[in-house]
């Protein structure tokens, strides 16, 4: 099996709209992708690699690395009728304040710069927390509700297609 490798123009620098977040608005078994993401201006996943750091009595330093804890802040989210995705993070966040649903949403990195030929590159999330921090904005202005986003679960690695005609996300695990 081929590496991915970006498959973008070389040289070229790769815009930032080439990663997406999506969460997944249907069924596990029938997922819904829904881009998020909208109205924010800067976000970036982070990843928290557990580093330790340690020094043995012959004074040997050894760092070990931990699996990464990835996580992802969206400031700057300003609501608005027909997003599904922020929809459901106000009814489980605000309106509910349902922890559990919170806890246990499917989510979806999508790197259309990264795959083999044009084949995007994606990550599957099933068990992510995403949760609003606040909500509320300048008198004059728009609500915001920006949220955070812990990416988790047994992160499954794959490809995603885009139909053309509806916009709709398709992820396809790779095969073990």
């Amino acid at each position: 099996m081929p590496n991915e490798t970006f498959n973008t123009v070389e040289g070229q620098q790769i815009q930032r709209e080439m990663l997406l977040a999506l969460l997944n608005v249907g069924t596990y078994a029938s997922p819904t992708w829904a881009a998020i993401g909208s109205t924010v201006t800067d976000s970036a996943m982070s990843y928290d690699w557990g580093e330790e750091t340690n020094q043995d009595i012959l004074g040997v330093t050894r760092t070990t690395l931990k699996k990464p804890t990835v996580t992802q802040d969206f400031d700057g989210v300003r609501l608005y009728k027909g997003d599904a995705a922020y929809e459901q993070i106000w009814v489980q966040g605000v309106k509910n304040q349902d922890p559990a649903a919170l806890s246990d949403r499917d989510m979806l990195i999508v790197h259309l710069y990264a795959g083999v030929s044009a084949t995007p590159f994606a990550e599957r999330y099933p068990s992510s927390a995403i949760h609003p921090n606040s909500i509320g904005g300048d008198g004059g202005g728009f609500i915001e509700m920006p949220f955070s986003a812990t990416y988790g679960g047994v992160r499954e690695t794959g490809t995603v297609a885009k139909d053309p005609e509806t916009g709709a996300y398709t992820f396809t695990r790779d095969s073990e």
